[in-house]
């Protein structure tokens, strides 16, 4: 076989990347006795939309002689690199393909003196494997979650409701103050890019405290809730609520730490059921989490 070449993902890759996506996803998804995660190529072409919308992101492939073999996106932030969806085409699996584009971006956050951080399938032990082979540590633990929304809603919470509105761009500098004091980290653009919406597929919650400040924010975007953080359990069990709300008559999944029993039993409570399992794992300084974490795929949180 051919030697494994990465270089940057250009735009003429886009149509590529989308099918290599989908095939690669849905083919892990099937031999392992759960349904495809994507119907047609077409809607993983989100992927490309939204890496090529926000600040410091960036796209690989792997390339085996002229054939595609694999792709990544990673993103750097202020204070990390992190690792978005990785595939590799079924016909390369074995073939060092995940380990060459792995090491392509270990060496960029290295040059940046940056940790590095992504959120994997616990249940891809292959993929566990590669990261904590390369030095990665797992840090929190994540369920899965899919709740199907009833048309008519989740019904009235009033407890949980008082606080929550819909984000303004007035808050993004407190999003990014309650997201460094929850998880550590700071997401640039990211915020800014979720409440003006430019592309017309976010919408974002954020939950008041008394004093001004925020105790939480929510992203729900095309594919799924998240991502957000929360300084409390309740806080969190809100914002989820407010987004969920706006699904309505949709199937919506959403990552919960398992640590946070009460979240995790209101989950339950709205419908919810387990489809998966995540880990949250990073690669050099990783601070405590000291609050909820939602992470999501699209864009990664790292």
């Amino acid at each position: 076989m051919d030697p494994v070449a990465i270089r940057p993902m250009v735009a003429a890759d886009r149509l590529a990347v989308g099918e290599l996506i989908c095939v690669s996803t849905n083919y892990w998804y099937e031999t392992h006795a759960m349904a495809r995660i994507f119907p047609e190529a077409a809607g993983t072409d989100v992927f490309w939309e939204v890496y090529a919308a926000l600040p410091g992101s960036a796209g690989l492939v792997a390339m085996v002689g002229a054939r595609l073999a694999g792709s990544c996106f990673y993103h750097e932030r202020p204070t990390h690199l992190s690792l978005g969806i990785m595939n590799v085409h079924p016909n390369f699996f074995g073939h060092g393909v995940a380990r060459a584009l792995l090491a392509h971006i270990i060496a960029a956050a290295e040059r940046a003196g940056k940790p590095l951080r992504l959120v994997s399938s616990a249940l891809n032990l292959d993929s566990f494997s590669l990261y904590t082979r390369a030095g990665f540590v797992p840090r929190c633990l994540y369920q899965d979650i899919a709740l199907a929304v009833p048309a008519s809603g989740l019904g009235a919470h009033a407890e949980l409701e008082a606080y929550v509105r819909p984000a303004e761009v007035a808050d993004v500098a407190r999003m990014a103050a309650v997201e460094m004091a929850v998880s550590g980290i700071q997401r640039g653009g990211d915020y800014e890019h979720f409440v003006r919406n430019d592309a017309g597929i976010w919408h974002v919650s954020v939950c008041a405290a008394a004093d001004g400040s925020l105790d939480g924010y929510l992203v729900s975007g095309p594919t799924m809730v998240g991502p957000g953080v929360a300084r409390t359990e309740a806080a969190a069990a809100a914002l989820l609520l407010a987004e969920l709300d706006r699904r309505r008559g949709r199937t919506s999944v959403f990552l919960v730490p398992a640590a946070c029993e009460e979240l995790v039993r209101r989950a339950y409570a709205w419908g919810g059921r387990n489809c998966e399992l995540h880990v949250a794992q990073a690669r050099g300084e990783c601070p405590p989490f000291r609050g909820v974490t939602m992470p999501s795929f699209l864009p990664e949180t790292g």
